[in-house]
This record gives C-alpha cells, sequence and structure tokens, in this order.
C-alpha cells in the first residue's frame, strides 16, 4: 500500500530532498527553525530527509543532527517570544490559517499552562503542537529559563529519535514510506492529545454542574 507524507504541497518530499542536497545542513537548519518559530512548515520531514541523506553517506550523521537540534531550539526560542509578546491574537489568526477553531485554541491555551513542561518536551512529537509549543509557552507565560530547559531536552530528544529512525531505517524501506509512517504516528498522536483534553475540559465542566445540583 502506497502511504502519502504529510506534507504541504508548495513543499513535497522531492523538494525538500533536492533543497537539502543542494543546500546540506543549512536547509535542515532553517527548515526547522522556521517551523519551530510556529510557521506552518514540514521541519519533520526535513528532519527524517536529513537522516536518509546522512544513511546514505551523502550528509554527516553528527551535523545534521546539530543542525536538527539548533534549528529546533533557536526556532522555539524565537516562537516563544512571538508568543510572549504577540500573544493572544496572533496565535488566533495562525489557527484561522489552519483552521483550528477559537474554542479549540483556548481549551489548548488551559491544558498547556497546566502541564507547559511536559508540552514543551514531548510536544515535538504531535502534529502541530510542535509548531505552537513556542508561541504557547510564551502566552502563558512560562519562565524563559525553564522553557529553555525543556525546549533543549525536548529538541535533543526529538532530533536524536528522527534523524536515527531516518538513518537506520531508511536504508530497508522507501523514504516515502517512512515520511508516511511517521506523519501517521503524529497525526494520531495529536487526536489522542484533543481527546485527553476534550475529556478534561468536560468533566471540570460536570463537576461544577454537580455539585451545584446538590
Amino acid at each position: 500500500m502506497h502511504i502519502v507524507p504529510f506534507t504541504f504541497d508548495f513543499f513535497s518530499l522531492e523538494t525538500i530532498q533536492a533543497l537539502a542536497q543542494d543546500y546540506g545542513y543549512w536547509a535542515i537548519f532553517f527548515g526547522i527553525m522556521l517551523e519551530n518559530m510556529g510557521l506552518p512548515l514540514p521541519g519533520e520531514t526535513v528532519t527524517l530527509v536529513g537522516g536518509f541523506l546522512a544513511g546514505s553517506e551523502e550528509l554527516a550523521y553528527r551535523w545534521v543532527l546539530s543542525s536538527a537540534i539548533a534549528g529546533a531550539v533557536i526556532g522555539d526560542s524565537m516562537g516563544y517570544w512571538i508568543g510572549f509578546y504577540g500573544g493572544w491574537p496572533l496565535l488566533l489568526r495562525l489557527g484561522k490559517l489552519l483552521r483550528i477553531e477559537k474554542a479549540a485554541l483556548a481549551n489548548i491555551r488551559e491544558q498547556f499552562s497546566q502541564n507547559a513542561d511536559k508540552a514543551v518536551i514531548f510536544g515535538r512529537f504531535v502534529a502541530l503542537l510542535r509548531v505552537f509549543a513556542g508561541p504557547l509557552a510564551g502566552i502563558a507565560r512560562m519562565p524563559y529559563w525553564k522553557f529553555l530547559l525543556c525546549n533543549l531536552l525536548g529538541a535533543s530528544l526529538w532530533g536524536t529519535a528522527m534523524v536515527t529512525l531516518a538513518f537506520f531505517v531508511g536504508r530497508l524501506i522507501p523514504l516515502t514510506t517512512l515520511v508516511g509512517w511517521v506523519a501517521q504516528f503524529t497525526i494520531a498522536a495529536f487526536i489522542l492529545v484533543i481527546l485527553w483534553i476534550s475529556i478534561v475540559w468536560w468533566l471540570e465542566r460536570r463537576t461544577p454542574a454537580a455539585d451545584s445540583s446538590n
């Protein structure tokens, strides 16, 4: 079965691979940095392409990993300050571009503020949350020193997992299939996060109603 990777039409897998081959580590660094600033770019695919090219010895593994981590940390830090100073109105405009309802963003913001450290570390493995984690941390006024530590840890875990996966598994299966599998995993993780937020929100609304009836 052919699996279509989740990328934007103007950045097809072939285009990303060509850019990585032409511009090497800079393409990886800037692609990931721009996504982590909050722009809807396929940074995950960029990372997998970098790891794949390292596995085929077109690029060096250590520099692909370093570029991925550096781009993620710097981009997320910029996203943090955009969220800190730009605030909620900017997030609403980005949400509208991605067709995410305001109520859904409000729920995410509330749950994020209560679980900011976990969201920054593990949010990289969740579709869309990786894009919004930095700005949301800024909006939630998460202390920057704490954000930076979580950001560095999350970027290192994510970068190592994605680059290493593509480095080894890319030798066994087509890159298109690998990107599709990872995309499906991150989308599934996103759905689970949304379900969790919805359940918590429903329980919080149900509890006051139950208390008032008593």
